[in-house]
Order: structure tokens, then C-alpha cells, then sequence
């Protein structure tokens, strides 16, 4: 009886921090260096690459962003160290950046050998190919006997190469260390064909001189979950960036916007005023301020908007939402509740 007393009181305390938890390492030395150190891509357009006046644009980028605001307040408090494939998996082992937010695909030996942690998809991605019109190519399996431009050290290397041993399509691999190098390499005439990850091959071309003369096939050789990555060992951070992505796609389904945050305070709405630290005390619960989601939607928008202005229709890319859209609109996105 005793015993039962006591399980029923402990289930009667209501699950919230009534003082903020202390900052794990990583937390604490970001708030320490005043900003965030994030992995970057050389040049994935839509996801992350330098703009025309220097800025490092993306929707990548904008996860960072959004990271930032949500332990420092600040989306702007972010810097930035480009790396290629091969390098960006021992950059963030190492502690050279906080978090790799960088078209990273999640997989069995990333997220366990590598000692890393995915922390939630950002963009459901497949791996495709690039070819020119000129060459009459339909299909997939209409390129036996062509060059192929890939990325060491990337899934599209490793996909590449399981794609012509299981199809029994022979194939001419011609692989370079960074992203900037395969690209030129496609544009120059190097090679017949660019594989890499849709959401890229998309900007590429639409950053081609022609890009009418080109076309992506139709066929997705892979399944590319991308994901900010954290290092093992630091759950709380895990935490922090899981839930800011989590934040962005949730505000989405709530209708909170960079533009209405501010009038949303005032919602009714518990699921609402939950995420934007309103009620409960969900931001400390992690060493955070109770405002730490309501300041990354106000840095970089929800998820919606962030899609929208890197990849979907108001870029050049003008991907469709497919898998990214929402669970409740036909799509792959969903976020646990903050409660």
C-alpha cells in the first residue's frame, strides 16, 4: 500500500524542470565562444554555399541558424567551416565544429562506428543522375559505358558502386575530392553524367549555362535521410539540436511563422504556447531559455518557409515538397509533441 502511495505521488508531479538544468560541455562552450561552430558544405545549392555578396545560404544553413538562436538567441552567431566529404565526419569527432549540418546522410556506420549522432531528418533526399539531352538517355540503365562524375568519400560513391554491381550496368567512375570539382568537372564535358543526392542535382543544374540542355532521370538509386550530426556522448546537445528541428517542423503544423510569432504569444492554444515557452518550462529542461523555440522560428521561419525559400518554389531549384512535406499532408515530416 505504501509503495502505491508513493507511485501515484511521483505520478502526480508534473513532468517540467522548476530550474533550468546545468549546461553540458557542449552547451556551455558554445555559450563560452559566443557562437556556434558549424560544419559547412563548399557548394550544394539550396542546401548550403556562399551567395553573391558572401553570405552562406541553405536549408542547411538555416538549421544552424535556427541552432543558434535556440542557445544563444542570436541566429547570426554562427560560424562557419566548409568541409569536403571526406573531411567533415573527423572534423566533428574531433571537436573542430559543435554540430554538422551538411547534406550528411544518416547511416548504420555514421551514426554507430563513426561515433556520431543523427539527430532528426531535415530533408528526405534520394540519390539520381544528371545527364545531358544531347546524349538521348531515358533511363537509368541506358548508361552502360558512360562516365560518371562522383564525390569521394560520399554515399553517392559507395551507391554508385552497388547500383552497377546489382544492375550489372558497367559503368566509368570518375571521382573527385569535393563537390566544387565534380560539378566543373560535369559542366566542362569531363564526363557523361553527375550523380549525387536530387536536391543537388537540381541546383546544378539550374546553375548551368544551359540548364534546359540538361535533365535529371527519373530513377532514385538510394534512400538519403539527411541529418544534423552531434558527437556521442553529449545527450543534452543531442538533445538541443534534435529539438530545434523538431521546433521548426512543429511550429509549421501550428501555423507559427517568422512573421506572426510575436502575436502568437498570445495564442490560446496549449500546443502553442508549449513551443513558443508560453507555458511549461520545456527550454530549461535542456539549459535552455524558456524562449528557445519561439527565437529560432523568429531567426529563420518554421520548417515550411525554410523549404520554401532554399529548395521549393521560391528558389531556383523549385523542388516539390514530396516526402518533405508534412505527416498530415501526404509527406514524411513529423515531430514528437512538446509536452
Amino acid at each position: 500500500m505504501i509503495r502505491l502511495t508513493l507511485g501515484l505521488l511521483l505520478l502526480a508531479v508534473p513532468a517540467v524542470a522548476q530550474q533550468g538544468v546545468a549546461p553540458g560541455p557542449t552547451l556551455a562552450g558554445v555559450r563560452s565562444k559566443g557562437v556556434l561552430d558549424c560544419g559547412a558544405h563548399p557548394g550544394a545549392p539550396g542546401l548550403g554555399m556562399m551567395d553573391s555578396r558572401g553570405v552562406y545560404r541553405g536549408l542547411d544553413a538555416d538549421t544552424c541558424r535556427a541552432i543558434a538562436a535556440s542557445t544563444l538567441g542570436d541566429g547570426e552567431k554562427v560560424r562557419w567551416t566548409v568541409l569536403t566529404s571526406t573531411t567533415r565526419l573527423p572534423a566533428l569527432q574531433a571537436g573542430q565544429v559543435d554540430v554538422l549540418s551538411r547534406s550528411t546522410t544518416w547511416t548504420h556506420a555514421r551514426d554507430t562506428a563513426n561515433g556520431l549522432n543523427f539527430t532528426a531528418v531535415n530533408f528526405y533526399d534520394g540519390q539520381g543522375f544528371l545527364v545531358r539531352r544531347s546524349a538521348n538517355v531515358a533511363r537509368a540503365a541506358d548508361l552502360a559505358g558512360a562516365t560518371i562524375c562522383v564525390t569521394a568519400g560520399s554515399t553517392s560513391e559507395l551507391n554508385l558502386a552497388d547500383w552497377s554491381r546489382t544492375t550489372g550496368v558497367a559503368i566509368r567512375p570518375l571521382v573527385f575530392e569535393n563537390n566544387a570539382e565534380t560539378q566543373a568537372s560535369y559542366a566542362s564535358g569531363r564526363c557523361d553524367v553527375f550523380t549525387t543526392d536530387i536536391s543537388q542535382l537540381t541546383g546544378v543544374r539550374a546553375n548551368l549555362q544551359r540548364p534546359d540542355d540538361h535533365m535529371i532521370l527519373p530513377d532514385v538509386i538510394s534512400k538519403e535521410p539527411l541529418a544534423p550530426a552531434v558527437r556521442h556522448g553529449d545527450d543534452q546537445w543531442f538533445d538541443i539540436v534534435r529539438w530545434t528541428v523538431f521546433a521548426l517542423i512543429e511550429a509549421e503544423e501550428l501555423g507559427i511563422t517568422q512573421a506572426n510569432a510575436e502575436a502568437m504569444l498570445a495564442s490560446t492554444n496549449p500546443n502553442v504556447r508549449r513551443l513558443l515557452g508560453v507555458a511549461g518550462d520545456h527550454g530549461p529542461m535542456m539549459g535552455l531559455d524558456r524562449r528557445w523555440a519561439y527565437n529560432a522560428i523568429r531567426a529563420v521561419g518554421n520548417y515550411g518557409e525554410i523549404y520554401d525559400r532554399n529548395v521549393g518554389p521560391n528558389s531556383p531549384s523549385q523542388l516539390p515538397r514530396g516526402l518533405n512535406a508534412l505527416w498530415n499532408r501526404g509527406g514524411l515530416m513529423y515531430a514528437p509533441p512538446v509536452r
